[in-house]
């Protein structure tokens, strides 16, 4: 499916518009100029405002169903919220997704397959909290999925639309509650008798419910034990949170419906480009910092090549003070190279074929000048995870830097394919990243890899690994005693202080749990500071304390 409007949608009916709304279409969607600041969502009956590009006119009267789908967020919310994030995230934002379609629906949109793309991602992104126990990845997934599915509702293809309309729908928290309130106002006023009845029915079921349910559990132990693990345990001093939950759910919901129903069109913002720069002032520069990354990429050769020992004999460092020396360094390089990258654009010059592939040979050679550096980074990494195991913020920055190298990948393409769709194809990269991440499990592969070097005859780190998440008890649980109850016992203490339902408990916490309740962890004490147990950090003494978050 094309992510450009067809023509009929762009063509307002004479029936359904103001005589005025044709013009305006024109104006808003670049008709009679040849530009088309395109949305993944067709519009039937657009309606922009006359004050501005970027806020459209208010939607129509919001729809029952909308209504009812906000209803149940809201009270989702409150009664899954409360406990935790688990699969619960999840169950909440299915309503709210359905109100976001309803109101795009009644205001004439339907979705486009980057629109799908996006919300298919965010619902998918919410699925690493109800899998993994760590917070850390878990808060990435979540922002990321926030960030998805505002995109999904703003629609937006540009550089700027895409950076504007991942962050969020805050313009409409109050434009969005007022247009629910007057939806709501509208439908009771002349339909009390059908509100009454309404009242009375969800009343009555819900007596029906409690009475019977009672009854039932009083009858049968295991189905108390069914309900007790189902029902939300919701208690008198839980209200006013609840009662914020609810309130949360509601105006979310509704922010995110009426976004669907009057996106602002980040798109209409225009970024004027630099003034060009003749090829020689232009190129020169360029040219010279592509030599001086080849120089560095050919010494990284030599060193790859039977130059390591050289090397590291003639500058006194070890394996792992070579390889600490210069990821950081080559990870900044990186950064830089795309800042250099995105300003080289602005000025490039434009006065034909031989400036554009001048443009494309410049830049393309130094998209794969750094992708080699990339790969020096990597590598430099992993010898000094090698050495000293790997940790939280080792394996947070490899990523990034792999993420990175997808980029210029991507930037590579877009000067063979064009860069029509490159904003949004680095916003995909970015959240596929973060869910890959998530679903990895970084806890425990941080464990497994320890675990490895341990049987390898390398020192463990068991101060550190003590202190990861319910996620990484299976691998840690292979290690030999007293270590495996070092190692454990404050994931075992955190585990059976917590009594979380179901919808609030992990994956990983129940995976952990199961192996902890079959086998214990016992040792306390001296135990745990028994020989190779300790941290082999480098430089770690008695009088330099080990950092668990310092990079090396």
């Amino acid at each position: 499916m094309s992510d450009q409007p067809s023509e009929a949608s762009r063509q307002p009916s004479k029936a359904s518009a103001p005589p005025e709304e044709p013009a305006r279409a024109r104006a808003q969607h670049g008709q009679g100029t040849g530009r088309h600041q395109g949305n993944p969502w067709s519009h039937g009956t657009p309606a922009p405002s006359s004050l501005t590009r970027l806020r459209p006119a208010p939607p129509a009267v919001v729809r029952t169903a909308t209504l009812w789908a906000v209803l149940a967020t809201a009270l989702l919310s409150a009664a899954l919220l409360g406990d935790g994030l688990g699969v619960n995230l999840l169950i909440v934002a299915v309503p709210a997704a359905l109100a976001a379609f309803f109101a795009a629906r009644a205001a004439g949109r339907r979705p486009r397959p980057w629109t799908l793309t996006w919300a298919a991602g965010g619902l998918a992104l919410l699925t690493v909290p109800a899998l993994r126990d760590a917070g850390w990845p878990a808060f990435f997934a979540v922002v990321s999925a926030f960030a998805l599915g505002s995109l999904a509702l703003h629609g937006s293809r540009s550089w700027p639309g895409v950076l504007a309309g991942s962050l969020g729908m805050a313009d409409s928290i109050v434009p969005g509650a007022l247009w629910g309130w007057r939806g709501l106002r509208d439908r009771t006023a002349g339909s009390s008798g059908r509100l009454g009845t309404a009242v009375r029915t969800t009343a009555v079921a819900a007596v029906l419910l409690i009475v019977f349910g009672a009854l039932f559990a009083g009858a049968d132990a295991a189905f108390a034990d069914l309900l007790s693990n189902l029902a939300p345990d919701v208690s008198a001093a839980d209200g006013p949170w609840r009662f914020f939950l609810f309130l949360a759910g509601l105006v979310g919901a509704l922010a995110a419906a009426y976004t669907a129903a009057a996106p602002m069109r980040w798109d209409g913002i225009t970024v004027r480009p630099g003034k060009p720069r003749g090829s020689a002032e232009w190129a020169l520069p360029l040219i010279v910092l592509n030599l001086l990354f080849a120089a560095f990429i050919t010494l990284q050769l030599a060193v790859l090549f039977g130059g390591y020992g050289k090397v590291l004999e003639e500058t006194g460092l070890t394996r792992a003070e070579y390889a600490r020396q210069g990821f950081w360094q080559l990870l900044w390089a990186t950064l830089l190279t795309l800042l250099v990258i995105a300003l080289a654009l602005r000025w490039a010059p434009r006065g034909g074929n031989r400036d554009r592939t001048l443009v494309r040979a410049v830049l393309g050679t130094l998209c794969v000048l750094t992708l080699v550096v990339v790969a020096s980074a990597l590598r430099r990494m992993d010898l000094y995870v090698d050495e000293f195991g790997l940790t939280r913020l080792r394996i947070s920055v490899a990523a990034v830097e792999l993420w990175l190298g997808v980029v210029l990948v991507l930037i590579l393409a877009a000067g063979v394919f064009g860069a029509r769709i490159l904003p949004r194809a680095v916003a995909v990269s970015a959240a596929a990243g973060v869910l890959a991440f998530g679903l990895l499990s970084p806890d425990g592969v941080i464990a497994e890899q320890n675990v490895q070097r341990f049987r390898q005859d390398k020192p463990i780190d068991i101060a550190y690994l003590k202190g990861l998440s319910a996620d990484a008890v299976p691998a840690l649980s292979t290690l030999p005693e007293p270590l495996r109850s070092c190692a454990l016992q404050d994931i075992q203490r955190t585990l059976d202080s917590t009594d979380s339902p179901w919808y609030a408990t992990s994956w990983g916490e129940a995976r952990a749990k199961d192996i902890l309740r079959n086998r214990r962890a016992t040792v306390e004490g001296r135990g745990c500071y028994a020989p190779g147990s300790g941290s082999e950090r480098e430089g770690n003494t008695e009088s330099e304390p080990y950092d668990p978050y310092d990079p090396y």
